[in-house]
């Protein structure tokens, strides 16, 4: 989710960011993350955070032992989005993408027998 400001989010999606910034800043000064600590971290940066966001975040961070399981360390974590291309010297880089094309098989149904084990097109068959 990419946004520029928080007016851009509905009141619950502001709520949600509000209890995760202040989970992150209550845990990161080595305070125990209680619904009053996340409330009060709210209140102090001008938002506001109904009771049950807050219980429901340190809840969950107590039960896990902590925001460390959900932040990443460094060098950690999924992989890269892959690197850049190196600039070609005296000149702009030219980026060449080459697609392959799978080609299907097609399966060769000719002849052989019919779905009522005879030959196909013997013309003279029950059906």
């Amino acid at each position: 989710m990419a946004f520029t400001s928080l007016s851009e989010l509905t009141d619950s999606q502001k709520s949600e960011f509000v209890a995760a910034l202040a989970s992150i800043i209550v845990a990161s000064s080595n305070s125990e993350v209680t619904s009053e600590a996340l409330t009060a971290v709210a209140d102090a940066s001008g938002n506001t955070l109904s009771s049950s966001w807050a219980g429901l975040f340190a809840s969950v961070v107590s039960k896990v032992g902590g925001v460390d399981k959900f932040c990443l360390a460094p060098g950690a974590g999924g992989g890269g989005g892959g690197g850049g291309a190196a600039a070609a010297s005296g000149g702009a880089a030219e980026a060449v993408v080459e697609e392959k094309e799978e080609e299907e098989e097609e399966m060769d149904m000719a002849g052989g027998m019919d779905m009522f084990g005879g030959d196909e097109g013997g013309g003279g068959g029950d059906y």
